[in-house]
This record gives structure tokens, C-alpha cells and sequence, in this order.
């Protein structure tokens, strides 16, 4: 039986993965060890469980939650950090924790000041589109994130991603704005991406979006640019994949599961 490794004392940080989708994803190690912590703090901005609110997760964990933003993380980890020097604390993620190098600089930050860290991974969305779309997982090449333009302000750094990786024959997996008032949906993000491909002087013949991976319901659909505008692809989270020329295999199961 497994038992969390932090059951002999305080000063311990553990990274606590919650899934895809909702409260049956988290694996029974992490469950164990939010129910042990002294205290459980949650970040939202990298991913969330868009199946379970807050208030769901406090109850179903017993545990009382506190939320951080995206400064109390990367700029400003006192809060956390100082309360690990001392006691039991579990940070929770949506999808792997380590997925994101913003928790691979937090746990570096603990490791200096001597707190111990532990790991309990979890089911990641970038594994996940692979079974969902077929697009095989050694193709895939650098990901990107797609932020929502401010002002006149429009990074063309995501065409460049997905011009590079096509250039190579590989997928790019396109992770989309998470906000606190909204998330990207996959059209908004086909939208941005023909401006910025049409700026950078290329297009992007095929799309793959996937619509809350992990539910009992995921949405995935495959085609051009009009298509992808034109599909109701509901609730998030949404994430969107640009593939490059397709393998045989991949093509079938694009059609058989995917519309394409």
C-alpha cells in the first residue's frame, strides 16, 4: 500500500496532478495526500478541471483550498514556499503538474531552501490528444501557447511554432488562453491563428480541436479553417492541434472518430 512520503514530519511540498476533466481523475495517491496536508493551495491558470468547481474539490477533498494567481507562483512564492518550510503542503494542478516549467521553477525555488518536494503525477492533456485524434505521439514537435491579443498587441510567436514544426513534418499541440472570466474556444484560436499564419506568410491546410478531454462527452473534429469556425464545440477546456502531413493511420482515425 502506498503511503505519502511525507507521513514523518513537516516541511514537504508535494505536486499534486488532478487529470483532465473532473474529481474522479485525481489519482488515489494524490487524494491521500491533499486529505494529510496541512494545507492545499490550487493554481488554475495553467489549467483547471473544468468539470469540478472549487467548492466541489474542497468538499470531496475536505480540505480547505486556497487559490493562487499567476504572480503568487512565478513572481512572488513566499506564501507557499514559507508554510512548506514548516508543514505539509500539496499544490494542485490541473492535467501533470510537471507539465508546466512554471511548477519545474517552483519546485527548483523549494529545492534552495532545502524543503523537500515530492511529485504525484497524473493524466496530461498532452498525452491524451494523442488517443483522441490518433496523431501519433513521436511526432509531435515543440508546443506552443496561444494568448489572447491586447490591443494592438499580437505575438506572431505561435506561427512561427507551427511553421517551424510543419517545416519538420510534426504536429504542434496549441495550448489556449485560460483567463478568469474565460477560456480561448477553439474557433476564437483557428481565427487568431489564419491572422497570424497570413501575416507570417504560410497557411495552415488542416486543424484538429479537441473540447473537454477526460469527460465522458469530448468533442474532437478535424478540418480546415471554415469547418472549425462552424462547429459548436461547447463548454471548455478546448485545445487545438496543427498537424503536419498525416501518416496513413492517422488520416483513418482522423476520419473514423473525427469528421475529417
Amino acid at each position: 500500500m502506498w503511503s505519502c512520503a511525507w507521513q514523518g514530519g513537516g516541511h514537504v511540498l508535494t505536486f499534486v496532478g488532478l487529470g483532465l476533466y473532473d474529481l474522479g481523475d485525481i489519482p488515489l495517491k494524490g487524494l491521500e495526500c491533499i486529505r494529510k496536508a496541512d494545507y492545499v493551495f490550487l493554481e488554475s491558470y495553467t489549467s483547471r478541471l473544468s468539470g469540478a468547481s472549487v467548492d466541489e474539490m474542497a468538499k470531496y477533498y475536505g480540505r480547505e483550498i486556497r487559490m493562487l494567481s499567476r504572480e503568487e507562483v512565478e513572481v512572488d512564492p513566499e506564501p507557499v514556499l514559507g508554510l512548506a518550510e514548516e508543514f505539509q503542503v500539496a499544490f494542485l494542478t490541473g492535467g501533470d503538474p510537471m507539465v508546466s516549467t512554471t511548477h519545474i521553477d517552483l519546485r527548483m525555488r523549494a529545492s534552495r531552501r532545502g524543503i523537500t518536494t515530492n511529485i504525484i503525477h497524473a493524466s496530461s492533456i498532452s498525452t491524451a490528444v494523442c488517443g483522441l485524434s490518433g496523431l501519433q505521439n513521436y511526432r509531435f514537435g515543440k508546443s506552443c501557447s496561444l494568448p489572447y491579443p491586447h490591443r494592438a498587441w499580437m505575438p506572431l510567436t505561435p506561427a512561427g511554432v507551427i511553421r517551424a514544426n510543419r517545416e519538420r513534418d510534426l504536429h504542434t499541440l496549441v495550448y489556449l488562453d485560460i483567463r478568469e472570466e474565460c477560456c480561448m474556444t477553439i474557433p476564437e484560436a483557428v481565427n487568431l491563428l489564419e491572422d497570424m499564419s497570413e501575416r507570417s506568410g504560410f497557411s495552415i491546410p488542416l486543424y484538429v480541436g479537441v473540447a473537454r478531454a477526460g469527460s465522458e462527452s469530448p468533442v474532437v473534429a478535424a478540418g480546415d479553417a471554415s469547418r472549425m469556425r462552424e462547429i459548436d464545440f461547447g463548454p471548455p477546456l478546448h485545445i487545438l492541434i496543427v498537424p503536419a502531413e498525416l501518416h496513413v493511420m492517422e488520416k483513418e482515425y482522423l476520419e473514423m472518430f473525427a469528421g475529417l
